[in-house]
């Protein structure tokens, strides 16, 4: 299921580099958070976890059938996913790893070149 005409990388991609507030990857840089699926890399409006909810991860949850393992960077800080969002991966047949976003853009990188399955919601770092 696609979901709007949204300006985005129309591929999965590597992620260069993290910090200052963005992301490199495809020769590119962002400015802000990022989420990573199998038909692209969009630009996510979270920047904390607190905005995570239905209507953030909404794209992810589309992209379902496309997905065994979703990777959540949580910006510097470690965050617990709150029962109902964890309930919401489950019921989709997704994995969900929550980790701060180094070891999470460490991690999708690795499951990417492993051709998993594999998505990543990767809140910016300054």
């Amino acid at each position: 299921m696609k979901l709007g005409p949204d300006p985005h990388l129309p591929r999965q991609g590597l992620i260069d580099a993290h910090g200052g507030g963005g992301f490199r990857f495809a020769g590119m840089s962002h400015r802000g958070s990022l989420l990573c699926l199998p038909d692209g890399i969009w630009a996510w409006p979270v920047a904390h976890p607190a905005a995570l909810t239905g209507e953030t991860l909404a794209r992810v949850f589309a992209e379902a059938d496309d997905l065994d393992f979703f990777v959540l960077g949580t910006g510097i800080k470690p965050w617990v996913m709150p029962q109902s969002l964890r309930t919401r991966f489950r019921d989709a047949h997704i994995a969900v790893d929550v980790m701060t976003t180094g070891p999470a853009v460490r991690t999708y990188n690795v499951m990417l070149m492993e051709s998993r399955r594999v998505g990543a919601g990767l809140i910016a770092v300054e």
